[in-house]
C-alpha cells in the first residue's frame, strides 16, 4: 500500500480545519514513491467535514496530469467500519457493465503525522474519459437531492431551474441536452415517452446501473451520488455511481439497513417513467436477474473482500481515528457476505413484481 506525503504550511493547514463549510483550497507539496508535486489540496464531502479525520480533494497544478489525471479524491471511509464499501460498489459497477471510478487504498500523511488508511479515487471528468479512449462529452455531478430528474425538490416545491441539483463538472456541447432530457422526463405522453427516451439515453446502461444502486442498497444514489455523461457520439447519456460508503448493508453513518429499505423499482421521477413501459421494465427484470445470478453474489465478491482486507490489515491499528476493534473490521467480511445472500434472496423472490 502506497503512502501519500502532503506538506504545506501551518497556517494553510490551520485555515482548512477552522473553514470546514468554506471551498478552500491551499497550496501543497504531495509525494509519492519519491516523486514530487505541487498541488491544490482542499477538503471534500458533506457529512464528514466535521470529524476529526477529513476528507480531501487533490488538484495537480506542476504537473497538470499525473498518470492522466488532473484531480484526484482522498476518503477517509470514516463511517465505515469495513474500509472497504466504496472501493467495493466501484469494482461491482464496473464488473456488470457500468462506468464507474477506479479507486485504491493508500496511506496519508500531513506534515509527518500519519492519517492513517484512505481511499485514493480518481475524479470523474474529461480526463476519465481520455484514460478509457471514450468520445468526449459533457459530464454533470448530481450534487445534492434535486438532481432527482424532476421538476419538483424532494420536499414537494417547484425548482428554480432544471438544472437545479447539478452541477457541470466539464462542458462539451453546451447544457441543452440535459435540459432536453428532464423534459421529455417530465413533459412527454406514455405513448411517445419510451421511443423518445432511446434518442437521448442509453436505456440498457441506466438499468445496469439501476440493478447496481438496487443491489448494493445505496439510498442515496438515486438521487444523488451519482454523475452524468453526455457521450457526444452516441448522442445518449451514460450515468456513473458515487460516494457508495452507505452500501452493502450499512446506511451513511455506518448503521445496519433492513433488506427492504431499498425497493426492488428504486425510486426517482426517470425509474419511475420507464418502469412503466413494459418493454423497459422486462430489459430491467433479466438485467437484474443475470446480475443476481452471476456477479451479485457472496462467491463473487468474497475474493475482491479478502484481497482488501489482506493489504488494509497490517496498518488497521496505525491509523490514529479507528476506535473499534481489529475484530469488528474482520467481521465485516461476514457481514456483507451474509447481507448479499439475504439481499440476494429478497430481490430474486420480488422479481414477481417486474412480471
Amino acid at each position: 500500500m502506497k503512502t501519500f506525503f502532503i506538506e504545506m504550511s501551518k497556517k494553510d493547514l490551520k485555515k482548512l480545519h477552522q473553514n470546514i463549510w468554506e471551498e478552500i483550497y491551499v497550496d501543497a507539496l504531495l509525494t509519492i514513491d519519491d516523486k514530487r508535486y505541487d498541488i491544490k489540496i482542499g477538503l471534500r464531502g458533506n457529512q464528514l467535514r466535521k470529524r476529526k479525520k477529513k476528507s480531501y480533494h487533490i488538484i495537480f497544478q506542476q504537473p497538470y496530469l499525473v498518470e492522466g489525471h488532473h484531480e484526484i479524491h482522498l476518503n477517509a471511509e470514516y463511517n465505515d467500519p469495513s474500509l472497504m464499501r466504496n472501493k467495493l460498489s466501484f469494482d461491482f459497477f464496473q464488473q456488470i457493465g457500468v462506468l464507474a471510478p477506479s479507486s485504491k487504498h493508500i496511506q496519508l500523511a500531513i506534515n509527518d503525522k500519519y492519517e492513517g488508511i484512505y481511499l485514493a479515487i480518481e475524479s470523474f471528468d474529461q480526463y476519465y474519459l481520455k484514460r478509457r479512449n471514450l468520445p468526449e462529452g459533457s459530464i454533470y455531478y448530481a450534487t445534492n437531492d434535486d438532481a432527482n430528474f424532476s421538476l419538483y425538490t424532494p420536499a414537494g416545491t417547484l425548482k428554480k431551474s432544471l438544472m437545479d441539483g447539478y452541477t457541470t463538472k466539464y462542458l462539451f456541447q453546451g447544457a441543452e441536452h440535459l435540459k432536453k432530457l428532464l423534459v421529455i422526463i417530465n413533459t412527454y405522453p406514455k405513448e411517445k415517452f419510451g421511443e423518445e427516451m432511446r434518442n437521448v439515453m442509453d436505456i440498457e446502461k441506466y438499468l445496469l446501473w439501476l440493478a447496481g444502486v438496487v443491489c448494493t442498497q445505496n439510498f442515496d444514489g438515486f438521487i444523488h451520488n451519482y454523475a452524468l455523461y453526455h457521450n457526444s457520439k452516441t448522442q445518449l447519456f451514460e450515468i456513473s455511481p458515487w460516494d457508495y460508503d452507505g452500501s452493502w448493508g450499512r446506511n451513511l453513518h455506518g448503521e445496519p439497513l433492513d433488506l427492504e429499505f431499498v425497493p426492488i423499482r428504486g425510486y426517482n421521477t426517470l425509474t419511475a417513467r420507464l418502469l412503466e413501459n413494459e418493454q423497459y421494465k422486462q430489459m430491467y427484470r433479466k438485467i437484474l436477474e443475470k446480475i443476481l445470478q452471476e456477479y451479485f453474489i457472496p462467491s463473487n465478491i468474497q475474493p475482491q473482500i479478502e484481497e482488501m482486507q489482506y493489504a488494509i490489515l497490517p496498518h488497521y491499528k496505525e491509523d490514529p481515528y479507528i476506535n473499534y476493534k481489529k475484530k469488528t473490521f474482520k467481521n465485516e467480511k461476514t457481514f456483507i457476505l451474509q447481507f448479499i445472500e439475504k439481499r440476494n434472496r429478497f430481490l430474486m423472490e420480488q422479481l414477481e413484481i417486474l412480471t
